[in-house]
């Protein structure tokens, strides 16, 4: 009977939450306030997935509505109330993985849990001056995500964890080098990293599967699902080496923007402003900008 009580009182939560869809929200609550909408036209899975833009239709930005979860009882069971289709986005939502979620001392949670996890990207849909580019990837500091565009259209995306404040992960243009299904970090022989693909080979900095605990927490790589991993492990090329010399570089990365370490997580800002993390494309543009020549170069030298 206690269960009972405990799932209609969750369930009158969620009618009072999601009676409002304006972007307007409250920036904290005590309980999660929602329940996950489970019908058959979700189109997400069980863990945080890079989603791939379908080649004939680009899905529309999502805008919805957030609000804060600080109750630790409520934390601790987001896993239990959001067992199906709405887990992913909460997960990408707080740049965090599903072993460490319960660990959060605050969790944001989207009023709108339907679409997928592309949709929830702060990067732009599309960015048609990348249409002559082909293949990159971009990573912010700020928003601790990731974007994988080819030919201008966003195909891959998702969170990051990147460098700790005393390891920050270097920012600018980089280029996608050598790549390992399972290798060992450099900085401790004893971490395992999946998916491993570097782009910064003096430094040994690359992207790869590791814990995400919501919060930029690497040696300066960039952390990323199994499942995103291996989607960028895949999607982006190799250098070319010849004679033992580089003949070609592989996809070109662009790392850009700072962390605010020692203050609130950006994605709170999302509680007040839905738009607080948006990168437009103006703002891509000029963070590409003053590397396309070089990107061109290279683009060239692949001969593709």
């Amino acid at each position: 009977m206690s269960k009972i009580i405990a799932l209609l009182s969750f369930v009158c939560l969620f009618a009072s939450c999601t009676s409002n869809t304006s972007t307007t929200v409250s920036s904290t609550t005590d309980s999660i306030g929602m329940v996950a909408h489970t019908t058959d036209t979700i189109h997400t899975t069980d863990t945080v997935n890079a989603v791939v833009a379908d080649t004939a239709a680009q899905p529309a930005a999502m805008t919805t509505a957030y609000r804060i979860v600080a109750k630790k009882d409520s934390i601790r069971n987001i896993k239990k109330y959001f067992a199906g289709a709405g887990l992913p986005l909460i997960l990408a939502v707080n740049r965090v993985d599903a072993d460490n979620i319960g660990k959060l001392d605050s969790v944001v949670i989207p009023a709108d849990l339907t679409g997928n996890v592309m949709m929830y990207s702060p990067f732009p849909q599309s960015a048609p001056f990348l249409s002559g580019v082909g293949k990159i990837v971009y990573f912010s500091y700020p928003a601790q995500y990731f974007a994988a565009y080819e030919n201008g259209r966003l195909v891959y995306t998702g969170p990051t964890n990147m460098g700790r404040k005393k390891d920050p992960t270097p920012t600018g243009l980089f280029f996608t080098n050598w790549k390992a299904e399972h290798t060992r970090s450099t900085f401790n022989d004893e971490w395992e990293l999946k998916w491993n693909f570097n782009i910064e080979n003096k430094e040994g900095i690359g992207w790869h599967q590791y814990a995400m605990p919501g919060h930029p927490a690497s040696h300066s790589c960039l952390r990323l699902t199994e499942e995103n991993a291996k989607s960028l492990y895949e999607f982006a090329d190799e250098w070319v080496m010849k004679g033992g010399k580089t003949t070609s570089q592989g996809t070109p990365v662009i790392v850009f923007g700072t962390y605010p370490f020692g203050q609130p997580k950006p994605w709170y800002q999302l509680a007040t402003d839905p738009h607080a993390l948006d990168i437009t494309v103006q703002q891509l543009q000029a963070e590409t900008q003053q590397h396309m020549a070089k990107i061109m170069e290279e683009k060239k030298r692949r001969g593709k």
